[in-house]
């Protein structure tokens, strides 16, 4: 045979080999996903229990139209073999009979399509109540709902799994909530079509008797392993133990049972909840008591100087024995109270802790014994992991490393999500994370920062082009924000994903949302909805949006240092762009190094659309959901041009320039007052109604005090600092709250500037050591207060917003 010949007889035979091995996988693929979604639909409550839950969210959403619709639980040969929701006509003579009839796979299947009726038969719209709320007053009297085409309409998921929140929203978002809280967040998962929700609130109290009953650790062994209840996220994986505790027994107890209401709901619904897992993170009193396991200290995370009271918490290796012993008796102990629930478990023992070694043998057997630890609990778990990882340690993480953990677990048995899809989709550069099923995620949001930021068109292309890409091994789609409540735009477009086959028409669609959102058609809004497209909501920079404006996060800074930065070119520009970290957490900024806000478009464009929304404020100043985007909108408009009023304020300095510092210091300073009147006219961005829910929890004076603290300081300054150093994660959950502004911030500008004032007028050195002493000092002490702050609006939000635009902008 000659050379060219045999190689191309050897090229055929290696294609057709490859081809076999991906039809394999692809098997193999389909038929593990299967099974685990027969599993879990054996799992679900009675049709009739589902149908009744649908209708209770039916009640609690349109109590006036609760007989306007029936709803009926139907099998999947009715989707031809896939979950849908079905929208007809229903056909009766009688005056009193139903209108609509909606049919679903499962109860989340019908709210679907409840919602999606409601929203392109009636142009209503749902959002969380903190940005606006429903906007119900479109829907027709009950008797006069508007009739579908008379085949109906079928929709089906384009993928089997709709997954949603991130390990740390539940501190950032839901750490105060209440059953009743719990029950409208519920609904509207519900509405959104979510049936793969994580539900980690109440594990403590699991950990609690597992480490008693099975391993004789007390209550005050665990006193310094629990985070307080306001970081109780970062316990969980490791990273500290101790800040901000200890967790009281009424804490415990009523976590639990707050957990058992918000599962008993979800699976009432057709949800399937994903559950926590030992991920090796253990007390300190379990290396006394087993001197010979093989637990290890992990490094410093993000503390100001080590400090080991709070950092460097014990890790077991999941080779030692009693790591599968602890992991079993947790899955055993979450089954017992809650009941056969759910095979998928959440585990990210690598979450920003890399393993001691690279060796992919190694890696292997963690990941192995990890899956082991949970099918020892239950034979059938699948092991769903955050794919953070392979982007913020992707030094680390090549791809043997990576095939070493994906290919640890029998096949179909792990779910990787990824994470960052909209921005760095992990999913292209690993050959479909190498055949793993995986759910292309929607991150969006760090710290549960207030800014308004998207990136529409990536939200609405990129699941598709995952799902239709050559040997997908996408599943399902998610939201993985740090925090919620904000920018429901991007929620709403990101839910629909998982019923969209086909490309979406983003312009007309964010017409219609526009038309949903207020209720009417309005043509300054339509038009400014178009220009917050191409802006705002049009990121394409691949920077990962934290609100790092100078307002929030005020940097900590010696202009002295350096004064070769360029800042004219940046005003010139008006483009701000900063390059951030590939981790969640900021470094502390050196004192030569001016950090600059994120800033990916022309705040002018962002100043035309507030012009519109404040010309369409005759037709729509009545409706929450207008003057939460109204607000929201001149609060970033503003905040942007604080940005620019700080630099000038600078190059004024550098220039010794005092009339020109005192201006700009003072017109910043104003802008922070300014905007916080403008958030204080808004129920939605008030610190007192996040301080008043963590007190509304406490049972005592205890209780009330330290909630408070973790309140105050979770959104400050929070972690460990020294007299003379900030805290590492300083601001990393800052909010745009009033009262925040007026109490926090505005202070610590001040501060800076008046110091700074001096330094030039005195000709004396900048003394950024003196502010920052001064400037902690005042933190801690507000962090302690006990103050009350108001928890309803006060004065014209429209009225202001358009003062204040005349103020600036003009």
């Amino acid at each position: 045979m000659k050379p060219n010949i045999y190689s191309k007889f050897l090229f055929i035979k290696i294609s057709l080999l490859l081809l076999s091995l991906c039809s394999s996988y692809s098997t193999q693929e389909s038929e593990a996903i299967q099974s685990l979604l027969n599993r879990s639909n054996a799992k679900k409550s009675s049709p009739s229990e589902q149908e009744s839950a649908a209708k209770g969210v039916l009640r609690r959403l349109l109590p006036t139209h609760l007989f306007s619709f029936e709803f009926k639980i139907v099998t999947q040969d009715v989707c031809g073999g896939n979950s849908c929701f079905r929208i007809s006509n229903y056909k009766s003579s009688s005056r009193d009979s139903a209108e609509i009839i909606i049919q679903g796979t499962t109860a989340v299947d019908i709210t679907s399509g409840l919602h999606w009726y409601l929203k392109y038969w009636c142009g209503a719209h749902v959002s969380w109540d903190k940005t606006g709320g429903a906007q119900l007053g479109s829907v027709p009297e009950s008797g006069s709902l508007p009739p579908v085409e008379d085949w109906g309409v079928i929709i089906k998921r384009s993928v089997p799994w709709n997954y949603y929140q991130n390990v740390v929203t539940s501190s950032y978002s839901y750490v105060w909530w209440d059953w009743e809280r719990w029950e409208k967040e519920i609904d509207w998962m519900a509405l959104q079509g979510i049936n793969l929700p994580l539900t980690f609130t109440g594990q403590e109290s699991i950990w609690q008797k597992v480490f008693a009953q099975e391993f004789n650790i007390t209550k005050q062994n665990l006193d310094d392993f629990f985070g307080g209840p306001a970081f109780l996220a970062w316990a969980r994986m490791g990273n500290l133990h101790g800040w901000g505790g200890p967790l009281t027994q009424n804490w415990l107890d009523t976590q639990l049972m707050l957990q058992k209401k918000i599962l008993s709901r979800v699976v009432e619904l057709g949800m399937t909840p994903v559950l926590p897992s030992f991920s090796g993170n253990v007390p300190a009193a379990l290396k006394a008591k087993f001197p010979s396991a093989n637990i290890s200290r992990l490094g410093d995370w993000n503390t100001v100087d080590g400090n080991p009271r709070w950092c460097c918490t014990y890790l077991l290796d999941p080779s030692d024995s009693l790591f599968i012993e602890i992991g079993e008796a947790f899955i055993k102990q979450q089954i017992k109270e809650y009941g056969d629930v759910t095979d998928i478990y959440s585990c990210d023992t690598f979450n920003e802790n890399s393993p001691p070694t690279s060796d992919p043998t190694y890696i292997s057997s963690l990941g192995s014994a990890v899956y082991t630890a949970m099918s020892k609990g239950n034979k059938k778990a699948v092991w769903l992991m955050q794919g953070w990882l392979f982007y913020s340690d992707s030094s680390f993480w090549k791809p043997p490393q990576m095939k070493a953990l994906l290919h640890s677990v029998p096949f179909g048995k792990m779910i990787v999500l990824d994470l960052f899809a909209e921005v760095k989709p992990i999913w292209k550069s690993s050959s479909q994370f190498y055949h793993v099923p995986y759910i292309w995620c929607m991150l969006h949001n760090f710290g549960g920062n207030i800014e308004m930021y998207g990136v529409l068109d990536s939200v609405a292309s990129g699941p598709i082009d995952a799902r239709v890409s050559k040997n997908s091994t996408m599943i399902g789609v998610g939201m993985c924000m740090e925090g919620i409540e904000h920018n429901p735009v991007v929620y709403e477009l990101m839910s629909e994903m998982a019923f969209r086959s086909d490309p979406l028409q983003l312009e007309e669609w964010l017409t219609t949302y526009s038309r949903r959102r207020y209720g009417k058609s309005v043509n300054q809004v339509e038009i400014a909805w178009k220009i917050l497209h191409r802006s705002i909501y049009n990121c394409t920079d691949g920077i990962a949006d934290h609100n790092t404006d100078y307002i929030v996060k005020f940097p900590d800074w010696d202009p002295t240092v350096n004064s070769q930065l360029g800042v004219p070119k940046l005003l010139q520009r008006h483009r701000l762009v900063g390059i951030q970290p590939k981790r969640r957490f900021f470094l502390h900024e050196t004192s030569s190094s001016l950090p600059q806000p994120h800033l990916w478009y022309n705040n002018r464009d962002a100043i035309t659309a507030l012009k519109l929304f404040l010309d369409a404020g005759k037709e729509l100043a009545e409706l929450p959901t207008y003057r939460y985007d109204l607000v929201d909108l001149a609060r970033q408009s503003l905040s942007k041009l604080a940005n620019e009023v700080y630099l000038k304020a600078i190059h004024a300095f550098w220039d010794k320039d005092a009339q020109a510092l005192t201006f700009h210091s003072i017109k910043f300073l104003q802008l922070i007052k300014d905007i916080d009147k403008l958030l204080a006219a808004d129920d939605n961005f008030l610190l007192g109604t996040w301080l008043a829910s963590a007190k509304g929890l406490a049972l005592n004076a205890d209780e009330r005090k330290q909630y408070e603290w973790n309140a105050r300081t979770q959104v400050t300054m929070w972690y460990d600092n020294t007299k003379n150093e900030q805290s590492e994660l300083h601001d990393y959950a800052n909010k745009f709250w009033s009262g925040l502004l007026e109490e926090y911030y505005h202070p610590r500008a001040s501060m800076y500037f008046t110091r700074l004032l001096k330094s030039l007028n005195e000709n004396e050195e900048f003394k950024v050591e003196e502010w920052r002493k001064e400037w902690i000092a005042y933190s801690n002490k507000w962090q302690q207060g006990v103050e009350l702050y108001p928890v309803k609006g006060q004065g014209d939000a429209v009225a202001i917003a358009s003062k204040l635009y005349q103020k600036y902008f003009t």
